[in-house]
């Protein structure tokens, strides 16, 4: 699957007064999983496509959060597919990929291996179509060295966007087995890796101003960095009423507070703390907990809210149930480790905030999610079971407070988390690079 140089493409014609840009997207994670990376790369495709643009993919199979190849989908074969709904502009190849059982650290690093092997040969293919852009979505860093040599082959431009700062979670939180012991050379050594092959991309961009920082101590080149922040369709997601949500279908009387977590249920989030507030209020008849999701770490968390009358277990819902799901909160709760701080920004806050509930959350304050939860939510500190039952508590009994704070968050999101507003600037920058690069040469396949 080699291939020979040719000479410069002609520019794509103008639409809407941008040209038209094909995007190689490039990523573990898409369209149809519901959370997470996978989300928001499946939404910039299809929004790519509905004003024009071409997508290819570069993908896994859809796997996550439920750490399981979703039926229809094969774990060992390339399979290759239009995007629903796109007309053929969005075309997925899905490359093999091994899903841990068990998921352990040293499992996590097998299975990102997998893919950075498997989607080599995905890569080229994609490479082979011409992009204009390649669209490089970590996690994972794995697949970071191929996306450089071989977009620099082709000569396309390049962007790696950050969504998760894995490799310094997995060693924060000691998700890795040994490596707190050896932990200094270890975060030596990745750090090195991780700085050499981001200080290669054309374009480096993250999703929270502090995570852009981070980026920027990592020696990135300050005019390479951009920020990129997860965003959420308003249109989509909106203040519903309670006779319009799902509080009829779950048997929640009108009188009691629903206090809901909805998302992916991993060792990063934290979920611990909700069993733990839940245990604190299992004697408040008005106050029921909602946690819809799957996750590596569910089962653990069922077994230990068994005894629990307060707590109702869902499945993760389908994108159609979600405004209705949401809608069925008084509070969304958003829980996070301390050890997690700026590594990573938890992706479901855009949809709580646009839902119009109120939030609360733990974060310490000089983080990102400490800062909006201090302006439109209520934050607690992290670990705090007892802060965290006094904070619901006090919200389940103030109608009011819980109106204002939803409106706050409501606000928040239609100033700064506008999907289209933040495509649109994406779609800016995208064209903007790739008229700055050279006239590339093109691979012809033989």
């Amino acid at each position: 699957m080699l291939c020979a140089l040719q000479g410069a493409e002609t520019p794509y014609q103008l639409i809407g007064g941008v040209n038209r840009v094909k995007v190689l997207l490039y990523g573990i994670n898409f369209s149809p999983e519901l959370t997470g990376t996978g989300k928001y790369s499946g939404e910039m495709a299809e929004w790519l496509a509905r004003h024009g643009h071409a997508v290819d993919v570069v993908t896994a199979p859809p796997y996550y959060p439920q750490w399981r190849v979703s039926e229809g989908f094969s774990a060992w074969k390339y399979q290759r597919h239009e995007m629903p709904d796109t007309n053929g502009q969005v075309q997925i190849l899905r490359c093999p990929l091994w899903v841990p059982r068990k998921v352990t650290g040293a499992a996590r690093l097998m299975h990102l291996a997998s893919f950075a092997v498997s989607s080599t040969f995905g890569l080229i293919w994609g490479l082979a179509r011409k992009p204009d852009l390649v669209f490089v979505v970590v996690p994972t860093l794995m697949q970071t060295p191929q996306a450089v040599v071989l977009s620099k082959l082709a000569g396309a431009p390049n962007w790696l966007h950050v969504q998760d700062f894995e490799v310094d979670a997995a060693l924060d939180m000691h998700m890795v087995k040994g490596a707190a012991e050896s932990g200094g050379l270890l975060r030596r050594m990745s750090w090195w890796l991780e700085s050499y092959w981001m200080r290669r991309f054309d374009r480096v961009s993250s999703i929270t101003p502090a995570m852009v920082k981070r980026l920027l101590v990592k020696g990135v080149e300050a005019d390479r960095v951009v920020e990129l922040p997860n965003w959420v369709s308003l249109d989509s997601v909106f203040p519903i009423s309670r006779a319009e949500s799902m509080r009829h279908e779950l048997g929640i009387a009108d009188d009691q507070v629903v206090v809901l977590y909805s998302g992916n249920m991993g060792e990063k989030q934290g979920l611990d703390l909700l069993v733990e507030a839940a245990e604190r209020l299992r004697h408040e008849p008005t106050i029921r907990f909602v946690l819809a999701g799957t996750g590596a770490a569910r089962a653990r968390l069922e077994k230990a809210a068994v005894s629990l009358g307060n707590v109702t277990w869902l499945p993760l819902q389908p994108i159609e149930k979600l405004n209705a799901l949401l809608g069925s909160a008084d509070v969304h709760v958003l829980p996070q480790r301390a050890d997690a701080a700026d590594l990573v920004m938890p992706s479901k806050l855009t949809g709580m905030l646009a839902s119009g509930r109120a939030i609360v959350g733990t974060a310490a304050l000089d983080t990102q999610l400490g800062g909006i939860l201090s302006k439109v939510g209520v934050r607690v500190e992290p670990g705090d079971a007892d802060g965290l039952a006094q904070a619901l508590k006090a919200l389940a009994q103030d109608p009011a407070r819980r109106e204002e704070l939803g409106q706050k968050g409501r606000r928040f999101a239609e100033e700064t988390l506008d999907k289209n507003a933040i495509l649109r600037q994406f779609l800016q920058d995208a064209t903007a690079l790739h008229s700055q690069a050279p006239p590339r040469p093109r691979f012809k396949a033989r």
